[in-house]
């Protein structure tokens, strides 16, 4: 993933380097769209893969998101990013990939995903085994047993179960996507910054 989040780095700078060229001539909230338009989306874009990847490389792809804030607040590099990022209602980098995981868990529990990732995602309750046990009445998934703990902890059927059994039962029984969506990003952002 060393070359995907190098790539993403690079563009992602580029882009904030042109933005920064004409951000005089923009109102806040046009800078905020551009930015959101031409780099939150580069991040954004298949991020759920980056489960489990090194600190390092999460890093890298958080300086983006901590510059692009900074560009929209025209803030120096010595201003601390915490406040910055709670007023854009931005995550950090690791609370995004698990929203991105949850919301793909979702899809895949109520069938509006791709078959291939649906099949790859199974609740407790409905393996034959566990259907009188006290799990079986949650809505918890199946974490699949994995060989090699590097590989195998980032596949998604892994990655996406233990993002997904990591929530709340309350947001786990929600039956809207909007609602879950909401209710997941304000249960994250309260993680991110308490």
């Amino acid at each position: 993933m060393r070359t995907h989040v190098t790539a993403t780095v690079r563009s992602c700078f580029a882009s904030l380097c042109q933005i920064r060229s004409v951000q005089r001539c923009l109102p806040q909230h046009a800078l905020l769209t551009l930015i959101c338009a031409l780099v939150v989306s580069k991040v954004d874009y298949c991020c759920s893969v980056l489960a489990g990847v090194s600190g390092h490389l999460l890093d890298r792809l958080q300086s983006i998101l901590n510059s692009a804030a900074r560009l929209v607040f025209s803030a120096r590099r010595s201003k601390r990013i915490t406040p910055l990022l709670r007023d854009l209602h931005w995550l950090w980098v690791p609370e995004w990939i698990q929203f991105r995981l949850c919301v793909l868990a979702f899809r895949c529990l109520n069938a509006s995903a791709p078959p291939y990732l649906t099949e790859s995602v199974r609740r407790r309750a409905d393996v034959e085994g566990r259907r009188h046990l006290r799990s079986s009445t949650t809505m918890t998934l199946v974490v699949p047993s994995v060989q090699r703990l590097t590989l195998g902890d980032r596949t998604f059927p892994v990655a996406a179960s233990r993002a997904w059994n990591s929530l709340p039962p309350a947001i786990q029984t929600v039956s809207s996507f909007t609602s879950f969506r909401q209710q997941l990003k304000t249960h994250l952002f309260r993680l991110s910054f308490g």
